[in-house]
């Protein structure tokens, strides 16, 4: 019987995009996921599937309140141009209605600011694991 071996993905870094029109949010989540990643940042839910459709991303966390394209709105668009990519939402109002729509359209979860970097840091990890299957993962972040 032969063996068959998943392949991680294994690119360390890997890309994580940062959807919020609020810059300073942006950088606090920079300043924790910075050693960890190579990061993009998106100022709006138009541009950050802009990045998705036009690059190569591995993670995606986004506002859920931006103005045109909110961050719920951005991860149906961004699902439908890769399935596969975990996205994960961080809102001041984490309703039960919310977590619901995120789950209907397949978001990885849903965060509630102000984000703990423990909450964090664990949610992006177990997101890449089970998109991936990369094993070292939880060594390599700190988890």
């Amino acid at each position: 019987m032969r063996s068959i071996m998943v392949i991680a993905k294994s690119q360390t870094p890997y890309q994580l995009l940062i959807a919020d029109d609020d810059p300073g949010f942006r950088d606090v989540l920079k300043e924790l996921l910075n050693p960890y990643f190579k990061l993009f940042e998106a100022e709006s839910g138009e541009e950050a599937v802009e990045l998705v459709e036009h690059g190569q991303v591995d993670i995606v966390l986004l506002d859920m309140h931006m103005d045109v394209l909110t961050g719920l709105e951005a991860v149906r668009i961004m699902k439908e141009i890769n399935a596969i990519l975990p996205c994960i939402l961080i809102t001041a109002d984490a309703t039960d209605e919310l977590r619901q729509d995120a789950t209907a359209a397949n978001a990885y979860d849903v965060l509630s600011k102000p984000v703990k970097r423990q909450e964090l840091v664990t949610t992006v990890s177990h997101a890449l694991v089970d998109t991936y299957q990369d094993p070292d993962i939880p060594s390599w972040l700190g988890n």
